[in-house]
Parts: C-alpha cells; sequence; structure tokens
C-alpha cells in the first residue's frame, strides 16, 4: 500500500503525461526510490546487536547523571538526607555502585560479582567514585559481550525467572530510581541536577 501511494506520487511529481518524458519519469522514480528506500531504513536496524544497544544507549544516560552527580556534590552533600529514615547522598550512591554488580552481575550469571559491599565500606567521596567507576566498568564488561540473541537468555531476578535483557533494563531503572532521590536532594539544596544543565 505504501509503495503504491509512493508510486503514485512519483509519478504525478515527475509529470509523466508525455511519452517523451518517460525516459526522464524513470529516472525520477528511480531516484525518488532509492530516497525512499534510505529513509525507509531505521539507522537502528543498520547497527549489531540493536536491542542490546539501545539498553547500553539508556544505561549510558543514566551513567552520565550519575558520575556528573558524584563529581558535582560536595562532601558536606554526600552526608546529606533529608530525613533520618533515608540514605544520605553517598549512601544512595555507594548503593547503585553496588548495584552495578547486583543486577549485571545476574544478567551474566555470576553471583556475588561484586568486589564488596560498597555502601557498608566506602564513605568519601572519591572512594565512592571509585566504586561507582568499578561498577559501571563492570556493566560495561557485561553489555559488550551480551548479542541480542543471548538477551533472550533465562536470568535470576532475586529467585524469580528473568532474561538477561530484562536484567540490563532493569539495571538502569534502578539507576534512574536512585538518581531520582539525588535529584531531589539537589534540588532541596539549590543544586540543578546534570540532566537539567
Amino acid at each position: 500500500m505504501k509503495k503504491a501511494l509512493l508510486l503514485t506520487l512519483a509519478l504525478i511529481a515527475a509529470g509523466c503525461s508525455e511519452p517523451i518524458q518517460r525516459i526522464r519519469t524513470m529516472t525520477k522514480l528511480t531516484l525518488v526510490a532509492a530516497i525512499v528506500m534510505v529513509l525507509a531504513v531505521p539507522l537502528s536496524l543498520s547497527a549489531q546487536n540493536p536491542l542490546v544497544q539501545s539498553l547500553k544507549s539508556v544505561f549510558d544516560i543514566t551513567k552520565t547523571n550519575i558520575m556528573a552527580t558524584a563529581e558535582i556534590l560536595d562532601d558536606e552533600m554526600y552526608t546529606f538526607r533529608p530525613t533520618d529514615e533515608v540514605r544520605s547522598a553517598g549512601e544512595i550512591l555507594a548503593h547503585i555502585a553496588d548495584g552495578q554488580f547486583e543486577f549485571c552481575g545476574s544478567a551474566a550469571g555470576e553471583a556475588n560479582a561484586g568486589p564488596e559491599n560498597f555502601e557498608e565500606t566506602r564513605t568519601h567521596k572519591a572512594e565512592i567514585i571509585e566504586a561507582l567507576e568499578q561498577g559501571f566498568a563492570y556493566c560495561e564488561r557485561i553489555f559488550a559481550r551480551t548479542s541480542d540473541a543471548g538477551a533472550d537468555d533465562a536470568a535470576d531476578f532475586f529467585g524469580a525467572p528473568n532474561t538477561v535483557g530484562g536484567m540490563l533494563a532493569f539495571n538502569s531503572v534502578h539507576n534512574y530510581e536512585h538518581y531520582g532521590n539525588l535529584v531531589t536532594y539537589m534540588r532541596i539544596n539549590g543544586i540543578v541536577p546534570p540532566s537539567s544543565r
């Protein structure tokens, strides 16, 4: 249906009413068809492993915003918590670092992939930034070795069945959940979050 419509539009645009113009019309039709084909193929389909690459692009956004947050907060903000019942900004960032190993480790089938419990062991800005770098680098390696075909493989989600792709997606959801906490903390303190700059 789309092809017929495009062909009709091309014929009208080419002015195909006279027999002498048929050669020009064919040349124009070929050009129009080539343009339509190029525009009709999504660029993402030309990429290898488009599913995993799309999951990775969301992960990259979360990583960028979280690392920028970790860098712009000063030492005092690392200890800030709006109420006693919630984590401090530093604890949230360390928890995010732990999550990289938890969820990407689940995607990789590697239980207890983290070298330590960062939320319990890291309290200073430089230590937490280093933990985040380790965690994000670990996930980068898992993304690099995951194919679209492998994204459908089984993975464990705290004892419930899931897939490798599902765990990679959940990791980004978890990152965004806690980045949202950090955005609130920053706004309370008059800091513009990285995603709003």
